[in-house]
């Protein structure tokens, strides 16, 4: 997915419903302090210190007329490293320019002057705080501060051999972008290589932006095709010399999305997983001889996830590890050697992710929700795994938790939201459960808050598989159950997004023109099998070769159920979805005609053999070993069961799902003879976005062909 991240109204809701490839957004963590008692952010342009828990506030940088985007401090905290000027790199703007003031003396200086504008990216102090390293057209460099010196570390770069940051379909499909780590005594780096060139390029066609049309190469390496080569080297900052890690195995057919420095040695650790991603193995590596060796390894039949790192315990003897290996995503203790293992959060339940390890008092707090899948509370246990479950949230306030815990544990930023409570947030002591204000409470805000009159609704439906699946409804304003009502389906479907969510705004349609529930629609969304809830691994991992098939059958078996009921009119049930959700839009149209009578679907995703290699041989296997799941998956190979009404949106600048399934499927629809309508958005990316008056056209568009083909209100 690509989405132009200026955070309008319509774009923010975007970002809840167009998903394929596992990505996330940067999280909105406070910068804390080295200590946890305090944080800092920006304000008025100026950089601000809030010390907990009287919410005292010093100004540290004084603003220096630069729009501060993001900003890190060093170690000893005498130096701000400033970000400003971004541009965008694929999804994120992480090119920029970087600055360096001295808190002391209050000089600015700017890193890598010599560089490109806006040319540098991920820059960071060394942990002295002496140097600071960055990539600049994907080679490494260092800054000397004090001796205003600039050094590269790596001079092969170019646009197919990538230093210290990621190819294409890393970015997208790992949530990888920043590819390079300072050694805990900032004597070398630790970077990742990878080397493009043999990735073909898709060739987009713009028709627009000149009188002769050109075309647009994008790196962009299908399912089936060879991967990027991978490798990690150490490179020594003084000598520039880099030492290779000896990971064992064939440099293309892997994949290293994880690697981090353990901390006070000279050892890397890095997690490889091979090309079908159903093999994940840990190596410990000598940074100096470049040594690897395996210490721990596990497989799954269907595919294994990407998890966020390591935390160490023990004096660095000991890391936590997130693992499904016993039917429910827990964490385990893994001794560096990985021959001791010790299953840490136990039970049928998943853990979400973690939010503080305190070795001190014993204890790991993390996000679950072991009894309702589309809720998030914070619970806690002892790290020795000999503890029991206890939740940390009130009860009393039902729907989905955020925390952002300070390093010391002692305070935390606590926000709560559901489908009918606008987001709250509070500051708060983490250990007496109190808010450090009750004027800024949540409790004191909910008082404030003021109920829906039309509530969403969740709800459980059992198919006639025998598979339960959660939904939610919105019902029509002035809702009359006497009366039939047509219902508006928003379907995602695949691994990357659940849609069933006790969130604020989860109900809304942002593509219609209007309000739905006062228009006369009931809207459902359903979460079916392979979605990524917490529901254990059996049922995310169903889906595996499974997508088109599956989750296409578990959503038409549920919405067979609802429309027994009596005020749903079985005569007026349409679809939609984005992306991942314009596929199953697409296959639910050709597959189950006899329940979907109108479908929008939007950059959908046609021909599963046009996808990107690891997110598709993630999930559907090997098309070198067969192709069959695809092609039975594919929704371009049942056009030939479309009955209803049929609109087709897509971007034919879309550098994510190509504007080829488009043509792909209308070949097909065409072949059948079946009548459809098709709006294409000429060199709009996977978002629809960009230019003037795109989103309010789009809109326009979906609303005319829901009311048109679906009319709305009661009968």
């Amino acid at each position: 997915m690509r989405i132009n991240l200026k955070y309008s109204i319509w774009q923010l809701c975007l970002l809840l419903f167009v998903a394929v490839a596992t990505f996330a957004q940067p999280k909105r963590s406070p910068n804390w302090t080295k200590d946890g008692n305090g944080y800092y952010e920006i304000q008025n342009g100026s950089i601000v210190l809030v010390s907990l828990p009287k919410m005292e506030r010093k100004i540290v940088l004084a603003n220096t007329g630069m729009r501060i985007q993001s900003f890190e401090f060093s170690a000893d905290g005498t130096k701000v490293l400033i970000f400003t000027n971004s541009k965008k790199v694929w999804r994120y703007a992480t090119r920029g320019d970087y600055y360096v003031a001295d808190l002391n003396t209050k000089a600015v200086k700017q890193v890598g002057k010599d560089k490109p504008a806006s040319s540098l990216m991920f820059a960071k102090f060394s942990p002295d705080g002496s140097q600071v390293a960055y990539v600049s057209t994907h080679n490494i460099y260092v800054d000397n501060l004090s001796a205003g010196t600039s050094k590269a570390l790596t001079t092969d770069g170019t646009d197919k051999l990538i230093n210290g940051t990621f190819d294409w379909v890393y970015e997208e499909e790992f949530d990888c972008r920043d590819g390079f780590r300072w050694s805990p005594d900032g004597a070398s780096i630790a970077y990742w290589q990878l080397d493009a060139s043999k990735i073909k390029n898709f060739l987009m066609l713009n028709n627009t932006d000149s009188i002769y049309p050109f075309t647009v190469p994008v790196e962009y390496p299908v399912v089936g095709e060879d991967p990027s080569s991978c490798k990690v080297g150490v490179v020594n900052v003084a000598s520039a010399k880099t030492t290779w890690l000896q990971v064992p195995g064939d440099q293309i057919q892997h994949y290293i999305p994880r690697m981090d420095w353990i901390p006070n040695t000279n050892e890397v650790i890095l997690q490889q997983l091979n090309r079908e991603q159903n093999l994940s193995n840990l190596f410990v590596c000598n940074g100096l001889t470049g040594t690897a060796k395996s210490i721990y390894y596990e497989t799954d039949k269907a595919w294994i996830d990407v998890t966020d790192g390591w935390e160490w315990l023990n004096g660095n003897k000991e890391f936590i590890w997130a693992s499904e290996k016993d039917g429910w995503r827990h964490f385990y203790r893994i001794s560096k050697d990985g021959k001791k293992q010790t299953l840490i959060t136990k039970g049928d339940y998943d853990v979400i992710e973690s939010t503080l390890v305190n070795e001190k008092d014993n204890s790991i707090s993390f996000i679950a929700s072991p009894t309702n899948a589309t809720q998030r509370y914070l619970y806690k246990t002892n790290l020795d795994g000999k503890g029991k479950l206890e939740r940390v949230t009130p009860s009393i306030m039902p729907g989905t938790h955020t925390y952002y815990i300070s390093p010391n544990g002692m305070y935390a930023r606590h926000s709560y939201q559901s489908a009918s409570i606008p987001p709250l947030s509070e500051w708060m002591n983490l250990s007496t459960g109190n808010p450090l204000t009750m004027e800024g409470s949540i409790s004191n805000q909910l008082g404030k808050v003021r109920p829906p009159k039309n509530k969403t609704e969740f709800f459980k439906i059992k198919t006639e598989d025998g598979i339960e699946l959660d939904g939610w409804m919105k019902k029509p304003d002035n809702f009359d159950a006497t009366k039939k009502y047509p219902v508006v389906f928003y379907v995602y479907g695949e691994p990357a997004s659940q849609t069933v969510k006790d969130t604020y705004g989860i109900d809304r349609n942002f593509l219609y023109n209007g309000d739905i529930a006062q228009d006369g629609y009931i809207s459902i969304s359903l979460d079916n099998r392979g979605a990524p809830a917490p529901k254990g691994r059996e049922f995310r991992k169903s889906i595996f070769k499974n997508i088109g098939t599956l989750n296409i059958r578990d959503q038409a078996m549920a919405a067979k159920k609802i429309l027994e009921w009596p005020f749903v009119d079985k005569d007026r049930i349409a679809v939609y979805g984005w992306s991942g959700g314009g596929s199953s839009t697409l296959n639910l149209m050709f597959q189950y005609s006899d329940i979907y009578k109108t479908g929008i679907a939007i950059a959908a995703v046609g021909n599963q053999l046009t996808y990107d290699n690891v997110y598709q041989e993630r999930y559907m296997g090997s098309p070198l070993k067969g192709k069959e799941a695809y092609i039975k998956g594919s929704a371009i190979n049942h056009v030939q069961g479309l009955k209803g009404d049929l609109l087709y949106i897509h971007g034919t600048g879309d550098d994510n799902v190509h504007y080829q399934n488009a043509e792909m499927l209308i070949n097909e629809l065409v072949k059948y003879r079946k009548v459809f309508q098709l709006m294409s958005y000429p060199n709009r990316t996977h978002s629809i976005n960009e230019g003037e008056g795109t989103s309010e056209h789009l809109s326009l568009t979906y609303t005319k062909f829901l009311r048109e083909h679906c009319p709305p209100g009661a009968k």
